[in-house]
């Protein structure tokens, strides 16, 4: 790993396609209180024709989210000029927070937030993203994480042999391998008159390599009264607060939340249940996929992987504190 300065001169380099000006120690650190030196070290630079200044933590615990906000205000009182906070890594919940309080930040290879000069890093995972699309297909993202997620994990795998199993026909296929590669994701090789690819990092660096593309597989949420633990001819799957509860000691809603998968609402449309107005005693929620929940067999719950996307946008940091509980059972 290189250097905190030095990962985030590549970083900025990389996102904002401009190299890093006049980057150099902050000539002004030693006029700061003890507390603010042993905390961070500090470069200036100039980024975008902007004069700004970066606090770099020196140490892996870090200060609390509250205390950074008022810590860089000192600092840009002193300065005269936006001051960034650096830092190594931050869980879901810190980066929202920091967003709420519009505190300006930087996660050399992850993230970057500067409100100040009005940046967004989503913004370039936008305009960078390798297929043109902001997001993969639901098929596309389905058969990417069945893989991600095979025990044993390998890195050369048949796609036609996961659309088989996923229910997907041959131009699914072709599509899903198109995307795939496109995103540089996987390499494409034939064996014979097979269509392989090969993933050429470790499952947690494609996982993080995709995340931008990809969404949240619900697409809505609907109410029923339904106790049967099977829906058209599948079972039922814990999902949303019901399946984070079962991975983590948050606890449980007071309604049981399902995934169904396409086919399996049209069933029940045709079984003659109905979608209730609003909540009522005895109902469960029912979450309507984009794919099929069941990507892993033989768990009551759907996978973990697309339980994170479901739930990555929800502000509570109760949940985001259970995610991280969850990302910590990931196989990798």
């Amino acid at each position: 790993m290189p250097p905190p300065d030095i990962a985030v001169q590549r970083y900025i380099h990389e996102v904002l396609g401009a190299p890093v000006q006049k980057f150099r120690p902050w000539a002004r650190e030693s006029e700061l209180p003890y507390f603010l030196r042993d905390a961070f070290h500090f470069h200036e630079l100039d980024l975008l024709g902007h004069p700004v200044l970066l606090a770099i933590d020196r140490k892996p615990d870090k200060p609390l989210l509250g205390e950074i906000r008022i810590q860089l205000n000192k600092v840009r009182t002193l300065a005269g000029q936006p001051v960034i906070y650096v830092t190594g890594v931050l869980a879901s919940y810190e980066r929202r927070r920091l967003i709420e309080q519009k505190v300006p930040f930087i996660v050399p290879g992850n993230q970057l937030y500067l409100p100040d000069l009005g940046i967004d890093l989503r913004e370039y995972f936008r305009r960078r993203s390798p297929t043109g699309d902001a997001t993969l297909s639901p098929s596309t993202q389905a058969m990417l994480i069945t893989a991600l997620l095979r025990r044993p994990w390998h890195a050369e795998w048949q796609p036609s042999v996961v659309a088989t199993e996923l229910g997907y026909t041959p131009m699914t296929l072709s599509r899903v391998i198109k995307e795939l590669t496109g995103a540089d994701i996987a390499v494409p090789y034939a064996v014979g008159r097979s269509r392989w690819l090969r993933m050429e990092r470790p499952p947690q660096q494609i996982w993080e390599q995709a995340r931008p593309l990809l969404r949240s597989p619900v697409k809505r949420t609907v109410w029923v009264h339904h106790a049967e633990p099977f829906v058209g001819g599948q079972p039922k799957l814990l999902a949303g607060l019901s399946a984070l509860a079962s991975h983590s000691m948050l606890a449980a809603p007071q309604w049981p939340i399902y995934a169904l998968s396409p086919d399996q609402w049209k069933a029940a449309s045709q079984a003659g249940i109905a979608e209730l107005p609003e909540p009522t005693p005895g109902a469960c929620e029912w979450q309507l996929w984009a794919y099929s929940p069941t990507l892993l067999p033989g768990t009551n719950s759907v996978d973990p992987l697309s339980l994170i996307l479901s739930l990555q946008d929800n502000p509570d940091e109760r949940i985001q504190l259970a995610l991280d509980e969850l990302k910590e059972q990931l196989p990798w």
